[in-house]
């Protein structure tokens, strides 16, 4: 069976309005031209502007790429813990969802993995894929790939254009080769995305 390698991107820097800034447009192409030299099959992103205007930024360096949309990277809360599980200080973020905001964001969460977090339904070459999102997908991804509890996809954070791989073999575990590097940003365009306080 082949290996599947998804590249998980969270969008570039954007403004308050979800539109790219210019220092987002600077992050999705040098994770472009950091991408340029891999064997990339296919661009997926999310409907969001955010995330659809990176997706073409870093296109630019693949050509020939495709570039779609799935409606599975839509930028969502996974899973909304129970009081029990739920740390304390993550508490406030959750007031105002109701059950049916919970349970649509489950089944996106359920659906995102069943379409990207398995090895390649086919022989032969190995499939390598750029998927570009948010920070609430990736986290669910990683989550899922280390088979972490629900409740784990909080805390775990992407910068803007931080890359993070998984990669999928038959008969394996998934394995997390790398999570949210930034080393294709120069100095002034990494850790946006986080709060000031969390910036080194």
């Amino acid at each position: 069976m082949a290996t599947r390698y998804l590249y998980l991107a969270r969008h570039g820097a954007a403004d308050a309005f979800g539109e790219l800034t210019d220092a987002g447009y600077e992050q999705a192409g040098l994770l472009g031209r950091r991408l340029a030299g891999l064997p990339v099959d296919a661009v997926w992103h999310s409907m969001l502007p955010r995330a659809a205007a990176s997706a073409r930024e870093l296109a630019r360096h693949l050509p020939d790429v495709p570039v779609a949309e799935a409606a599975e990277l839509i930028d969502h809360v996974p899973y909304v813990p129970d009081a029990d599980e739920m740390p304390r200080a993550w508490a406030g973020f959750f007031d105002g969802f109701d059950s049916g905001e919970a349970a649509a964001g489950k089944r996106t969460a359920e659906a995102l993995v069943a379409r990207f977090a398995k090895t390649p339904e086919r022989t032969g070459p190995d499939s390598h894929e750029v998927l570009v999102t948010h920070a609430y997908p990736i986290a669910w991804l990683v989550r899922d790939a280390l088979e972490a509890p629900y409740v784990r996809w909080l805390g775990l954070d992407s910068a803007n254009t931080g890359l993070t791989v998984i990669e999928y073999r038959a008969g394996l575990p998934p394995t997390l080769v790398m999570f949210n590097d930034l080393s294709h940003l120069t100095g002034d365009l990494r850790w946006t995305g986080f709060r000031a306080a969390a910036r080194p």
